[in-house]
């Protein structure tokens, strides 16, 4: 899709800059595309554009970038390829948590955590463990395991879509933090999440309606 076209490559940790440029080179009139893997406007490029779009400092854009046309295109978010090779996981409902504290600070990461449980979502997790910051996973994990049943199931989807993707699925208690690093998606089931043992392999679902 890139041959015979100008394209720029940003280094990990210049997202602003990588937005910043292509605003302005979309404000001189160029016809420019901003890509994210996933989708762009989950955890992703699509809230930084329309951040510096708002900003009215000097950290924001020029008068001419402001004025561009921004079209979001929809694309498949990690969480969904995770689940979709896992089964149905997010039969029902769930959320997404975010577990870096580069942006936020995890007082209200564990919060979230707190509330998710309390409300019985099946949960799926972005940015689960990196070198730079093991601990917060582990923490998670351990707020879980205290919290939700022992036979939970935890997947762990790890390089989805990629020849290196793996799958594993196990009960809570089972997990540790070592099964995550930061090109894994971590999904939890709710009270309701079952596994389908097949013979081809173990499929987790969620049922999409609740007993009363």
């Amino acid at each position: 899709h890139i041959t015979g076209k100008t394209h720029h490559n940003f280094p990990l940790g210049a997202e602003e800059d990588r937005v910043r440029f292509a605003l302005e080179e979309a404000g001189k009139g160029k016809n420019v595309a901003l890509i994210s893997s996933g989708d762009a406007g989950i955890y992703a490029m699509g809230a930084l554009v329309f951040e510096l779009l708002n900003r009215s400092d000097d950290t924001g854009v020029s008068d001419a970038a402001r004025r561009v046309e921004v079209v979001c295109s929809p694309g498949v978010s990690a969480l969904q390829a995770a689940a979709a090779r896992a089964g149905a996981p997010l039969g029902h409902d769930f959320c997404a948590i975010n577990l870096s504290d580069n942006l936020k600070p995890w007082e209200l990461i564990e919060k979230r955590l707190r509330l998710a449980v309390e409300g019985d979502f099946a949960m799926a997790f972005y940015n689960p463990r990196s070198k730079s910051r093991p601990e917060g996973f582990g923490r998670a994990l351990a707020l879980l395991k205290q919290a939700c049943g022992d036979n939970r199931p935890i997947i762990f989807a790890r390089a989805v879509s990629t020849p290196e993707e793996h799958i594993l699925t196990v009960p809570l208690q089972q997990a540790t933090e070592e099964m995550a690093d930061m090109r894994t998606v971590v999904i939890v089931g709710s009270s309701l999440t079952r596994i389908v043992e097949r013979p081809i392999g173990i499929l987790v679902y969620t049922p999409r309606s609740v007993p009363v």
